[in-house]
């Protein structure tokens, strides 16, 4: 198994970055408009990306203002089963997130491209939490010339 890891500095308190992770309209704000569900444990968030395609997550573990984790129930195959898990550590008056894609069964050229895709929308929560502006889907940065 192989996973997918980012750290990311945050000028905004751990609670206002729980905040974009665990409400819709946080999650609408940074990363896709079309976020609808529920975001309490055990239920799942449902994030549709236009035609391009959707990701279902269940919502395994909420840990205000320190961690939260979601399974990938409905989506591309090579993620079913991963999980994805947002480590929130304060520092001074920001905050320091540890995202890891946990659970890949091989670095298939798709995980290359979802690696630099976590990327782009983790600078678009902090945008967000910093200007009040993030760069939701669809209007994302586009990084590749064959496919997003």
């Amino acid at each position: 198994m192989v996973d997918i890891l980012h750290r990311v500095g945050i000028d905004a308190p751990p609670r206002d970055v729980y905040n974009a992770l665990a409400t819709l309209d946080g999650l609408a704000a940074w990363w896709t408009n079309d976020t609808t569900g529920e975001t309490g444990i055990g239920s799942v968030i449902h994030f549709q990306f236009g035609d391009r395609g959707f990701f279902d997550m269940k919502v395994l573990e909420l840990d205000p203002g320190k961690r939260v984790v979601w399974e990938v129930v409905k989506g591309p195959g090579d993620w079913i089963g991963t999980r994805v898990i947002w480590d929130l550590r304060p520092y001074e008056k920001g905050t320091t997130i540890l995202f890891k894609h946990q659970g890949w069964r091989e670095p298939v050229e798709f995980m290359h491209h979802c690696s630099t895709k976590w990327a782009t929308f983790l600078m678009s929560l902090k945008a967000m939490l910093e200007t009040g502006r993030g760069s939701t889907f669809p209007n994302d940065v586009r990084i590749s010339i064959d496919a997003d």
